[in-house]
């Protein structure tokens, strides 16, 4: 199955990183100091966020039927 180089669409973990960006907003920080405990904090959501996926979670957002039925199809073939 040919796809272009860059093909967000088709690659799962695409649709992951989207469902953790969500849950952390995008700062900008003015001293070294603020920069440190935004970290510490987004850090620490990132763990609260990540800690609460489910196997079915991660399913619902990283399977792609067409895909599946695109590779059976090219393996018929």
């Amino acid at each position: 199955m040919c796809q272009p180089p860059y093909s967000p669409q088709l690659n799962p973990i695409e649709r992951f990183w989207l469902f953790v960006k969500s849950y952390i907003k995008p700062q900008v920080f003015n001293t070294l100091d603020k920069l440190r405990v935004g970290a510490a904090c987004r850090s620490h959501r990132l763990h609260e966020v990540t800690s609460n996926l489910t196997r079915e979670r991660v399913i619902s957002l990283t399977f792609y039927d067409f895909i599946l039925e695109a590779l059976f199809y090219a393996a018929s073939i």
